[in-house]
């Protein structure tokens, strides 16, 4: 399927055509439906020119009955009553077929309940059974470093960097035609959580190297995940690293790390013992962030416990892009054996918009506006799109089927 141009392609048409002298933090520019509004917790770059863009619907990452709501339910107050069938997850054991690649994990052929009976969670039902063949998967998202080294290596372009063509803004001027992405913004007071305009930014200039935009950059976050690429850049990164995005049902596989079910990709409770084991938002979203977990944005990709398979950062800090067009009912026709997603896109929400399916949720996820951190959540964004909380981790193929 070919992409078709972005909604946040369509805001930078808006917001191209309001840069000349337009530095207003509050000033709003055009009623538009940013895709892939996932939020942020930079703040855009004082000396970068940014605009408001005036949304009409909540973020890409949530639902409408996710952002209207003070606090979403709790997992065990919010399980629909039929979600399908749960079966107990089954892990093989036995030796790794190979040795361990530098840096990734094994993990194990299985047999698991794929989706989520969390009632918000209408795309991830219903659950169904899944089998997977074993794997190897990065222990980490990609971090800055690492991504680092393969633009040094290739010279590679990102999609954030490239000026957009006349073909794909048709009608905007030439001059107003300038690369960058859109940056949160924290509102200096409470907002409504259904306008996602109070608390995004476009920026000019910002990309992976300056996340925040102009004046912003990498230094102390070398180990940070890698942000602001779009599935395009990551799929590139993969080939040039031998590699390939996961399939998002190998994702799920192995975020649950063999639990059955759990709410959690560490188990029942959201911090057993009252410690914080993912990078999420505390306080009042979106304009305090109490950073009671000790980061305000991203953080280190071991900065958090691993789960059972070893593997860091499955919940929070950045979404991670799969292989998989998204289709919100495709859980309906999933084949059993090492599903692959549908054969192209459809998001009711934004007809004729293909997307790519994200998971993990990020360090922005919050019971008062989106919790898909949750194992069972599943997230979604165009192709040819970034943003500064998405990122991806990569897996290599080992044909080691289930027995």
């Amino acid at each position: 399927m070919k992409p078709m141009p972005t909604a946040v392609m369509l805001i930078l048409a808006v917001a191209c055509l309001a840069l000349s002298g337009c530095n207003s933090r509050n000033q709003p520019t055009a009623a538009i439906s940013p895709q892939n509004a996932t939020p942020n917790a930079v703040p855009a770059s004082p000396s970068a020119p940014s605009t408001t863009v005036t949304a009409i619907v909540p973020a890409a990452c949530c639902s409408a009955d996710e952002s209207m709501v003070p606090h979403l339910p709790s997992p065990a107050a919010g399980s629909v009553q039929s979600p399908g069938h749960i079966e107990p997850t089954v892990v093989q054991s036995g030796r790794p077929p190979t040795a361990a690649p530098p840096g990734m994990v094994w993990i194990p052929p299985g047999r698991f309940a794929m989706g989520s009976p969390y009632a918000p969670f209408d795309d991830a039902r219903p659950i169904h059974t899944v089998e997977v063949g074993g794997f190897w998967m990065d222990a980490t998202p990609v971090t800055n470093a690492e991504f680092q080294r393969f633009v040094a290596a290739t010279g590679y372009v990102t999609t954030a960097e490239k000026k957009p063509t006349k073909e794909e803004l048709p009608g905007v001027p030439e001059d107003k035609l300038v690369a960058g992405c859109l940056v949160f913004a924290p509102p200096p007071t409470p907002v409504p959580l259904n306008n996602v305009s109070a608390w995004w930014r476009y920026v000019p200039g910002a990309c992976w190297r300056n996340p925040e935009g102009p004046g912003s950059d990498l230094k102390g976050r070398e180990q940070h995940p890698v942000v602001q690429v779009s599935w395009y850049d990551a799929a590139a990164f993969a080939k040039w690293a031998g590699k390939r995005l996961p399939t998002e049902a190998e994702w799920e596989f192995a975020a649950r790390g063999g639990l059955t079910q759990a709410p959690y990709v560490w188990g029942k409770e959201f911090r057993p013992g009252g410690k914080f084991m993912a990078n999420s938002w505390q306080g009042r979203f979106p304009d305090t962030n109490s950073r009671s977990d000790g980061w305000e944005r991203t953080s280190p990709v071991h900065a958090f416990p691993r789960n059972s398979f070893g593997l860091y950062d499955m919940a929070g800090n950045v979404w991670a892009w799969c292989a998989d067009w998204y289709r919100p009912n495709y859980y309906a026709n999933s084949t059993k054996s090492n599903p692959t997603g549908p054969a192209d896109s459809d998001d009711p929400s934004e007809p004729g918009l293909p997307k790519r399916v994200q998971r993990g949720g990020s360090f922005l996820c919050t019971d008062q506006y989106c919790s898909r951190y949750m194992p069972g959540g599943r997230g979604k964004g165009a192709p040819d799109t970034g943003s500064s909380n998405v990122g991806f981790r990569c897996v290599r193929s080992v044909h080691h089927p289930l027995r």
